[in-house]
């Protein structure tokens, strides 16, 4: 397991990733990317690597991108050519979702889903290609309970060769039943063997639901990693609610920093993604790691959590900035 490397890690950041959903391309679900408002193929290019550079200097040491973050995995690339020595990271890709944005804010589709077997066969060749031996982790990108890659003897057979190869194979939840995607998940075998050792899904103070099968996929030994810890922008800066910035008041401590340090608590989490699209952004939510929460304010968190239908549909709703 690429995790392994991470397990005597000492950094306060240690437990916090980066993903690169917001600078791979110039659009995304997010009401507070911090981006200029150009965002040339060049100017997120640079931020890219700007926020790769702060992140791996403060101890962040999982990076996480898909094929369908536009150029995404093409500037991590960049990133790792330029500075071999850095060897100590785990990278992760996922594929089942095409970019199609064309660079375009205004595009009426951002991107297709495509779970199946031929899909995975092109992504996979181009995400290698990209990032070679440097990619640890290949996940099925935003998985739910209708996909195929559920119950397609032929992707498994398929990721079960690459999982042969040495990558590890993981999954990411979407949507209302991300409980019934990661149980029927846990349930896929390849000869004998579970296809599985990564889950990546939603999980914040608004969308708390799938706490308790997140502990069930950690205690089954897969390593739990968290996106969405800010549920795209709603815990963070001026859109938190009043409860969540008056607890960071009292810790010292942006609001965004009190959310993730919420994730943070559970036992069953391995690493946290933070979504930062600048390094000022970045620097916040690595703040998250020094941040104590008493139980009184636990409490009061508590009480901002949503059912997760219209959770999901509000956050179906969101502009693509």
């Amino acid at each position: 397991m690429p995790f392994a490397r991470l397990a005597h890690a000492t950094t306060p950041a240690a437990h916090i990733g980066l993903g690169l959903a917001a600078v791979g391309r110039p659009g995304y679900l997010n009401l507070d990317r911090d981006l200029p408002d150009a965002r040339t193929v060049e100017q997120l290019r640079e931020r890219t690597h700007q926020l790769l550079d702060a992140a791996y200097f403060q101890g962040v040491r999982y990076f996480d991108t898909a094929r369908s973050y536009g150029r995404g995995e093409e500037f991590l690339a960049e990133w790792l050519t330029a500075r071999p020595e850095v060897r100590d990271i785990v990278v992760g890709s996922k594929w089942g979702y095409t970019y199609v944005g064309d660079w375009d804010t205004d595009a009426e589709v951002h991107e297709v889903k495509d779970h199946g077997a031929a899909a995975f066969e092109r992504q996979w060749a181009e995400s290698s290609a990209l990032l070679g031996d440097r990619l640890d982790l290949y996940q099925i990108h935003s998985l739910t309970p209708d996909s195929p890659a559920l119950t397609d003897p032929g992707v498994h057979a398929k990721l079960g060769r690459l999982a042969g190869e040495g990558v590890t194979i993981g999954f990411s939840t979407s949507g209302p039943a991300q409980a019934d995607t990661i149980r029927a998940a846990l349930a896929v075998d390849v000869d004998g063997q579970p296809l599985f050792r990564t889950v990546q899904s939603t999980y914040n103070l608004f969308e708390p639901s799938v706490a308790d099968v997140l502990a069930e996929a950690h205690e089954a030994g897969l390593t739990v990693i968290v996106k969405e810890s800010l549920a795209n922008g709603r815990l963070a800066g001026e859109a938190a609610p009043r409860v969540l910035r008056e607890i960071a008041e009292e810790c010292g401590a942006d609001a965004d920093a009190v959310a993730i340090a919420w994730v943070l608590r559970q036992p069953w989490v391995g690493v946290v993604l933070s979504g930062a699209a600048s390094v000022a952004q970045l620097h916040t939510n690595l703040a998250a790691a020094a941040v104590g929460l008493d139980e009184r304010q636990l409490a009061r968190l508590a009480d901002l959590a949503e059912k997760p239908e219209p959770y999901w549909q509000h956050r179906a709703a969101l502009p693509w900035h």
